[in-house]
């Protein structure tokens, strides 16, 4: 497989708007098949990073599919979308930066425990089980514009998951693998069982 022709393949795959924000590039060293970095206020731009020694012993199926559910993913992620904790962040932005102006030691000591705590919220939300969920959701809408049918691209991403795992040499699953498999079953009608709403908010 050459990695700058591949590259180019997988990039046509993605809409104009997630192509700007993702740049997709060979690391062969790394043990995921693929990875990425979040979009964040600083970064426009997603890193979509691909083990290509990995990545060729998929099918072509399972290698768009993982590829726009990787994507999807990072565009599920919120960090400059109006909510509660990006206000906070935005104000113990602020707050310490004004305490550092006027050298308090306190209010940089407070401000800056605020803007930890907003941060981390929001770290914990773009990587809840709603995120995640939600992504695969969003994955397979994009699948359905690339000519799947929804049910054949749940079940073809239900399967990349799996295969991913094998190739990784992971032994066991993770659980919010088990949840998204579990998921997309219900998804491509392989099962009754869906996902309490319980664990969706997780």
């Amino acid at each position: 497989m050459n990695p700058a022709q591949e590259i180019n393949r997988l990039a046509d795959l993605l809409p104009a708007s997630w192509r700007m924000a993702s740049k997709i590039r060979n690391l062969p060293d790394q043990p995921e098949v693929i990875a990425s970095t979040p979009i964040l206020p600083w970064a426009s731009v997603s890193e979509i990073t691909i083990n290509f020694k990995l990545w060729s012993q998929l099918a072509p199926n399972y290698q768009d599919l993982l590829l726009i559910r990787e994507v999807a993913w990072r565009q599920q992620e919120k960090w400059v979308a109006v909510g509660t904790y990006q206000f906070a962040a935005l104000g113990a932005s602020v707050g310490v930066i004004v305490q550092l102006w006027q050298s308090d030691p306190v209010g940089i000591v407070a401000s800056g425990g605020l803007l930890a705590i907003a941060i981390r919220q929001l770290w914990q939300k773009n990587r809840s089980s709603e995120t995640q969920l939600q992504a695969d959701t969003e994955a397979l809408k994009m699948a359905v514009k690339k000519g799947y049918e929804e049910t054949s691209a749940a079940k073809t991403l239900l399967e990349a998951i799996q295969t991913v795992a094998r190739l990784e040499s992971r032994n066991a699953p993770e659980f919010m693998e088990l949840l998204r498999c579990q998921n997309l079953r219900a998804i491509a009608g392989l099962t009754n069982i869906i996902i309490p709403a319980e664990l969706r908010s997780r």
